[in-house]
C-alpha cells in the first residue's frame, strides 16, 4: 500500500451511495471520501493530494494551478468536460476516465423511455390503482393510443458504443435503424430520434426550432446523452404545437432541475432525473476501473489516459 499517497474523492455519493466499495482505491494510499463538494470547498479538499477523483466537480486551470502536488485526476465517468484536460496535460498531470461503463445501462433506459411513450404503462397502472378498470364495462381499458415499434424507424444521432447498442435493441423490436452519420436526411425522417452524441462547443443546443422543424410530424424524441444538446424552449414549442408527439429526457441543461423549469408540466414530456447510467452493475465498473486507472498510473502505465 502506498501509504504516502493522499487520495481524495470529491463527489462520490452518486456513484456509490453505500451499496458498493471504494476498498480497491483505499489500498493504494490514504483515501478521503466526500459525498459532495461545493465549488468553494474544492481547493481545500484537494490540498496535499497527489490523486483526486471527481464526477461533476469542475477542475479548472485555476484550481489545478493552485495544487502543485497534484499528479493524477480520475474522472468517475466517461465524459470529462468538467476538467481542463489541456491544462492538466501541460502541467504533466495524468487525466483518466472510465470509458463505456454505462453503455448497457443507458441503452436499456433509452428503451424504457421509448416504451413508456409508446405503451403508457405508468398511466394505465395509475388508472387501475384508482379503480378505473373496476368501473370499466369492457375487459380492456385503453387510455391512450398504443404505438407498435415494429415497422417504425429509429434515427440515431451519435453512433458510438451506446448508439450501436441501441440500434441492435431496436432491430430486435423490428425497427429500421438509421444512423445519422450514414444518412442525415433519412435519420431525420424517422419515427423516433434518439440522441447519443457527446456534448461539444459546436453542438450545444443544436436540437433547436430549425432542427425540430425538419423532423417528421408526430415524431418522438429521446435524449439520454447530454442536456445541453437541446434548446429546451424550442423543445417546449415542438411539444405544445404538436410537431413532436412526445419526448423523453434523462438529462436537461441544468441539473438538478430548477423549481421553475419550463419543462415541468409540459404535455407528452417524460423526464427521469439523470439515472440512465445508474445501474449497480455500471457503477461498480466505475469503482473498479477508477482504482485500476490509478494503479496503472503508479506503475508507469497509461490505462484510460486521455
Amino acid at each position: 500500500m502506498q501509504t504516502n499517497l493522499k487520495i481524495a474523492i470529491l463527489d462520490g455519493f452518486v456513484i456509490n451511495p453505500g451499496d458498493l466499495s471504494w476498498d480497491e482505491l483505499a489500498e493504494l494510499g490514504e483515501l478521503k471520501i466526500y459525498e459532495r463538494t461545493a465549488p468553494g470547498d474544492i481547493l481545500a479538499r484537494m490540498e496535499g493530494c497527489q490523486a483526486v477523483f471527481t464526477n461533476k466537480c469542475r477542475l479548472t486551470a485555476e484550481i489545478i494551478d493552485r495544487c502543485p502536488q497534484l499528479k493524477f485526476i480520475g474522472v468517475l465517468a466517461t465524459g470529462y468536460d468538467n476538467i481542463d484536460v489541456a491544462y492538466a496535460k501541460a502541467r504533466g498531470i495524468a487525466v483518466c476516465n472510465v470509458p463505456a461503463y454505462s453503455s448497457a445501462s443507458v441503452a436499456q433506459h433509452t428503451f424504457a423511455l421509448l416504451l413508456e411513450l409508446c405503451n403508457h404503462v405508468a398511466m394505465h397502472n395509475e388508472a387501475v390503482q384508482k379503480g378505473a378498470w373496476c368501473r370499466c364495462p369492457d375487459y380492456s381499458l385503453s387510455l391512450a393510443p398504443i404505438l407498435q415499434l415494429s415497422g417504425r424507424s429509429l434515427g440515431i444521432i451519435g453512433y458510438g458504443h451506446i448508439g450501436r447498442m441501441v440500434g441492435r435493441i431496436a432491430e430486435g423490436f423490428g425497427m429500421e435503424v438509421r444512423p445519422y452519420s450514414l444518412d442525415p436526411a433519412a435519420a431525420l425522417a424517422s419515427d423516433v430520434i434518439s440522441l447519443h452524441c457527446p456534448a461539444t462547443a459546436e453542438n450545444e443546443g443544436f436540437v433547436n426550432r430549425e432542427f425540430l422543424s425538419r423532423l417528421r410530424d408526430g415524431a418522438l424524441l429521446i435524449n439520454t446523452a447530454r442536456g445541453s444538446l437541446i434548446n429546451e424552449a424550442d423543445l417546449v414549442w415542438a411539444l405544445k404545437s404538436g410537431k413532436l408527439a412526445g419526448a423523453a429526457l434523462d438529462v436537461i441543461s441544468t441539473e438538478p432541475m430548477a423549481a421553475d423549469s419550463p419543462l415541468l408540466g409540459v404535455p407528452n414530456l417524460l423526464i427521469t432525473p439523470h439515472i440512465a447510467f445508474a445501474s449497480r452493475e455500471a457503477r461498480a465498473i466505475v469503482c473498479s476501473t477508477s482504482a485500476a486507472n490509478l494503479r496503472s498510473f503508479l506503475a508507469g502505465e497509461e490505462l484510460n489516459r486521455l
